[in-house]
């Protein structure tokens, strides 16, 4: 038996991903600390607590957690309120607030709910480790808050106008998370693009002058706050780099690792999970027969075993293996054993007076997934060997340094593009043979799918995809180097496109793939001469419909206009001089 103590457990709650990622890896070199998950939101930290363990067991030592952002007031509200939650279900567990905020209320709200600490963002992780081992440990540790000068609370107006900046900031920080979420739509429009960014350099330089013009005068004068010697920064920088105390300059940042780029990218994902999951393209989905709760239920078995086969073969010494065959162990990994476990609590069906075990029947059935769906999923070795190698990405044609934001956008794609793919391999197969089963409708389908006729239409649209995709779309995307991927955005699942060199694609063509790309090289080819000819045609037929017979038309209607008149007007004085004569 081994004396050495077992590791202490953390659970990480921060909504910044730079600065939860620094923290993560900067505790990680700690022998006697494990970073069980990194989370965001308080939803997901709910999540993982419920999977780690039953309310009634401590599943955790301590949870680290920011209240919201730091920023909103609406916000650190919303985190006392998740502090209460997390006392009420998880009582025995302590909770460390690491955050931004120094206001003495929120503080003293906090350690009324029962928060065990509280530590400034900033503070070094020497100083950091033994307050986290203490309170894990079932002690407390609270900074001294500086009391506000009885005289600057006495100046006019402070109050009032402390709360317009406040209210005014919040305000303002709503609007430009409104903003930033829309400009991560995938396929938005350039000029919609180019309005949302105007909107968001508007909404950065009025918070930076609402901050700077309504600041109370307590707030312009430097805090003093004991073991804090440095502003709040990433950890990442804080545990690596030493810099002078009042000296400012820029720090880059040194190179993520591959497990840490990896439970950032992962972390995402699940992030994303919570959005709504409407396809929102043109293309049908095989997922998209699922319920909601199933849906999100399917990517989720994915990611986690996704991560498992990563860390596998990490831990195995495995990468150096070519990456093609990484690639095909993998996604067969993670495409089988989700589909065990997405369909392994459905009871065995009787089809035909046969019990089947659907699992077995479906792993069985399924040797068209590999080749349709598992063989064509895009770009999955440069992803492998981004999180296993840390190797740089090519991001248009643009070499990335590994853990830019760059680099992570673009594996981020890839990485969800996998995911949905992989998701749709689980339902071809039940689709292509247990489609109509009513016990499988119950458990898993969107109730407008559930009648025959919308299911033979579901399976229809799914067929003329795969015809299309394999003769048209295919060959047109490799004519143009590109690659479609599916992403999860705010609104549902969307499609966008990268670039990628095909040549070698392009060179392997043939038949009725080969003829579509020779007809858009034919229309490229001769569509601007064409163009410039009937833009030359009609410019002469407008010239002579307007010049020649329009002005022609004009001068005989004139004369016919000009002839009625005098007419009528010989008509009317023969009239009257036949009048005066009588």
């Amino acid at each position: 038996m081994s004396d050495r103590p077992l590791p202490l457990q953390l659970l990480l709650i921060d909504p910044d991903p730079i600065f939860r990622l620094g923290l993560r890896v900067a505790l990680e070199t700690i022998p006697h600390f494990q970073i069980l998950a990194d989370v965001p939101t308080d939803t997901a930290a709910l999540q993982v607590l419920a999977e780690i363990s039953p309310p009634d067991q401590n599943p955790v030592n301590l949870i680290i957690l920011e209240l919201g952002n730091g920023i909103s007031s609406e916000s650190q509200q919303l985190g006392l309120q998740f502090c209460r939650q997390l006392k009420a279900i998880y009582p025995q567990i302590p909770i460390l607030l690491l955050s931004a905020i120094s206001k003495p209320e929120i503080l003293s709200t906090a350690q009324s709910i029962g928060v065990n600490g509280y530590c400034l963002k900033g503070t070094s992780i020497s100083d950091l480790i033994p307050i986290i081992t203490e309170i894990a440990n079932g002690g407390f540790y609270w900074l001294e808050m500086p009391g506000i000068d009885s005289y600057l609370s006495r100046l006019p107006f402070v109050k009032l106008r402390n709360n317009i900046r406040l209210s005014g900031v919040e305000y303002i920080d709503k609007s430009l998370t409104s903003v930033t979420s829309k400009l991560k739509i995938p396929g938005l429009p350039i000029l919609d693009k180019a309005l949302l960014a105007g909107q968001r350099r508007e909404l950065l330089a009025a918070r930076w002058l609402v901050n700077h013009l309504l600041v109370t005068p307590e707030e312009k004068q430097p805090k003093q706050i004991s073991k804090s010697p440095t502003p709040p920064t990433s950890y990442l920088q804080n545990s690596i780099i030493q810099t002078e105390p009042q000296q400012i300059q820029t720090i880059i940042p040194p190179l993520l690792t591959p497990k840490a780029i990896q439970s950032t990218l992962l972390t995402a994902c699940i992030n994303k999970l919570q959005f709504s999951l409407e396809n929102l393209t043109d293309v049908p989905l095989e997922i998209d027969i699922l319920r909601e709760d199933k849906k999100r239920e399917l990517l989720y078995i994915i990611i986690q075993k996704l991560s498992q086969q990563l860390e596998e073969i990490r831990d195995s010494q495995l990468i150096n293996q070519q990456l093609s065959e990484l690639r095909t162990k993998t996604l067969n990994y993670v495409w089988k054993s989700t589909l065990k476990d997405f369909y392994g609590k459905v009871l065995p069906l009787n089809i035909g007076g046969i019990n089947i075990e659907v699992v077995d029947f479906l792993l069985n059935n399924s040797t068209n997934v590999e080749t349709e769906i598992l063989n064509k999923i895009p770009l999955i070795e440069d992803l492998f060997s981004y999180l296993l190698l840390q190797t740089d990405l090519y991001v248009d044609n643009k070499l990335s340094p590994a853990g830019s934001e760059t680099a992570n956008s673009q594996a981020s794609m890839i990485l969800e593009n996998l995911i949905i793919q992989v998701a749709n391999g689980v339902l071809q197969p039940l689709l292509n043979f247990l489609a109509d089963v009513e016990t499988i409708k119950q458990t898993f389908y969107d109730q407008h799918l559930i009648s025959t006729r919308e299911i033979e239409r579901f399976r229809n649209n799914l067929s003329w995809k795969y015809r299309l995709n394999n003769y048209v779309n295919e060959p047109q995307a490799i004519f143009e180097s590109r690659y479609e991927l599916f992403v999860f955005a705010p609104r549902g699942i969307a499609k966008i496109s990268v670039y990628s060199p095909r040549n070698q694609e392009l060179a392997q063509l043939s038949g009725i793939p080969l003829t579509v790309t020779l007809i858009l090289e034919f229309r490229d080819a001769i569509a601007p001469r064409v163009q410039s000819l009937v833009s030359f045609a009609g410019s002469g037929i407008v010239f002579i419909l307007t010049q020649i017979i329009g002005k022609g038309l004009g001068l005989v209607a004139r004369g016919i206009l000009q002839g009625i008149g005098s007419v009528s007007f010989t008509d009317k004085n023969s009239k009257r001089n036949h009048q005066r004569n009588k």
